[in-house]
């Protein structure tokens, strides 16, 4: 892969192919699962493309591999009167809130193909979002010893990944139009001090979701060297299900 780490150019030539899921609105266990069958086919083996998901969540909180006591700010009654589930998962990071209005993006990946260095899937996940809000005429960034995306000091990406023998899962959540209300709820990404943002506030208007996907979408694309295929998730299970598929099928 041909990328350079600073200035992100000469992005990779190879285009391999990522198969992208975009499901509209999915619970968090569902999706989790959805990613775990992937995760799993991905270190087997049998699937050698890559998969990215682009999803929205109902409300949920979910407390990363560094999260700590204190951090959910009301009490578990007050949680389950307001049904929000709180998931204690494997990617890295502390508490965050996902919910209708926010784009989620699990990339299973597999980083043999990408560099071998997390660091450097790091910086081209937030360049990924960076290069997207560009598009849309915002100037985003990044913050010293911190991962994720700001705009004027406020946050508007969150990012956490879990990697098992180079293959990653999790990924980060871009705040379009959600009710930034729940962070009020949790330490976000355990910085008190943070305030969160969304495309929504910055621009003052409405914003398209099928085009924000699209430019999200090409950004993986352009930085990661992708050859995107869209499937539906029922699709892509009928294609994992069939045990005795050749391999070219899968082909990259």
């Amino acid at each position: 892969m041909n990328f350079k780490y600073n200035g992100f150019s000469g992005i990779g030539a190879s285009r391999r192919r990522c198969i992208l899921v975009k499901e509209g609105l999915v619970g968090f266990a569902k999706a989790y699962q959805w990613q775990e069958r992937i995760f799993q086919a991905k270190l087997r083996g049998n699937l050698p493309a890559e998969v990215l998901f682009l999803l929205e969540h109902p409300p949920t909180f979910t407390q990363g591999t560094q999260a700590g006591e204190g951090e959910i700010l009301v009490s578990a009654r007050q949680l389950k009167e307001r049904k929000i589930p709180v998931f204690r998962i494997g990617r890295g990071g502390k508490v965050t809130y996902h919910g209708p209005g926010q784009l989620v993006g699990y990339p299973i990946f597999d980083l043999n193909n990408f560099g071998r260095d997390l660091h450097l899937y790091l910086r081209m996940l937030e360049e990924v979002i960076i290069c997207a809000l560009k598009d849309m005429g915002i100037a985003a960034e990044r913050q010293p010893q911190q991962t994720g995306v700001w705009i004027r000091g406020e946050k508007i990406a969150s990012i956490g990944i879990q990697v098992k023998k180079w293959i990653t899962r999790h990924g980060f959540a871009l705040n379009v139009s959600p009710d930034l209300s729940y962070f009020n709820l949790i330490v976000p990404c355990g910085l008190p001090e943070v305030t969160m943002t969304s495309l929504e506030e910055v621009l003052k208007k409405d914003l398209g979701k099928e085009e924000i996907i699209k430019k999200v979408a090409s950004q993986f694309s352009r930085i990661f060297g992708l050859r995107m295929e869209e499937i539906p998730w029922d699709d892509l299970v009928r294609l994992l299900g069939e045990e005795n598929k050749s391999r070219r099928e899968w082909r990259v």
